[in-house]
C-alpha cells in the first residue's frame, strides 16, 4: 500500500512544483533524505542528473516537458517521483485542492535553500467513526501538523495520531448523540488540534477563506 506523501519545492517565482513519493511518508524520511545533494532522496553516487532537472523545475520547466528530458536515460530510482504532478502552484492550492488527507500521509515543503519542513496529516473525515456520517471529504479537508525532532528522530508523532484518532471517535459518537453537527464536529477538532500540539509545533487547516493558515490554540 505505501506510504504516500507529496512533496512541493520552492520555485524562484515563490511558487512551488509539486511532487509524489509512494514511500516519502514512512518515517518522515524525506525530512532528512532530500538535500541539495539528493534533491530527490536518491542516491549521492547519482543526483548529477537530479539536480540539474530540479534546477531546471526551479527556474520553470514545466511538468509535460519532463518526459523528453528523462527520454532514453537509464536514471537511478528515488524516493521522490523526478516527475511532478503540476507546477507553478501556491500552497494555498496545493493544500485546499492536492493533498488528499487521508491518501497521504504526509507532506513536505522544501525550500529554496533546501530547508525542508515535514507536516504530517490529520484528516477530519468521520465516516469510519460514525455510524450517521455516510461520506467525508478527503482532498483540503484536515489538518498538517509539524513534529519535533530529536537526534533526527521524529518525536511524538505516533503519539499526537493516537490522540487524534481518539478525539475523532468520540466526536463520531457525539454526532451520532444529535450533541453535535459536521459543522460543530469541525470546529471542536480544530480547538482541541489547536490545544494538544505543542508550541514548538506548527498545525496549519485550510479554510474555504484562506486555505492555509495558521490555527492559534486561541482560536474557537
Amino acid at each position: 500500500m505505501g506510504h504516500r506523501a507529496l512533496v512541493a519545492y520552492e520555485r524562484t517565482d515563490g511558487t512551488y512544483t509539486l511532487h509524489y513519493a509512494h514511500w516519502g511518508a514512512a518515517n518522515l524520511k524525506l525530512k532528512h533524505r532530500i538535500t541539495a545533494a539528493t534533491p530527490f532522496g536518491g542516491d549521492d553516487a547519482d543526483s548529477t542528473w537530479a539536480k540539474q532537472l530540479l534546477a531546471e523545475l526551479v527556474d520553470g520547466l514545466e511538468a509535460d516537458a519532463v518526459d523528453s528530458y528523462l527520454a532514453g536515460e537509464d536514471r537511478p530510482s528515488t524516493v521522490v517521483e523526478p516527475k511532478p504532478r503540476a507546477t507553478g502552484l501556491t500552497l494555498d492550492e496545493i493544500v485546499a485542492d492536492h493533498l488528499d488527507y487521508l491518501h497521504h500521509e504526509a507532506f513536505f515543503v522544501v525550500s529554496s535553500t533546501f530547508e525542508v519542513t515535514a507536516y504530517r496529516t490529520l484528516w477530519f473525515g468521520l465516516q469510519y467513526d460514525s455510524e450517521t456520517v455516510e461520506q467525508g471529504d478527503t482532498v483540503g479537508n484536515g489538518a498538517l501538523a509539524t513534529v519535533r525532532w530529536y537526534d533526527g528522530e521524529p518525536v511524538g508523532d505516533g503519539h499526537l495520531q493516537g490522540q487524534f484518532q481518539a478525539l475523532k471517535d468520540v466526536v463520531g459518537d457525539m454526532i451520532d448523540r444529535g450533541v453535535f453537527t459536521l459543522s460543530t464536529a469541525r470546529q471542536y477538532l480544530k480547538q482541541k488540534l489547536a490545544e494538544r500540539v505543542g508550541e514548538q509545533q506548527e498545525l496549519r487547516i485550510p479554510t474555504g477563506e484562506s486555505p492555509f493558515e495558521k490555527a492559534s490554540l486561541s482560536e474557537p
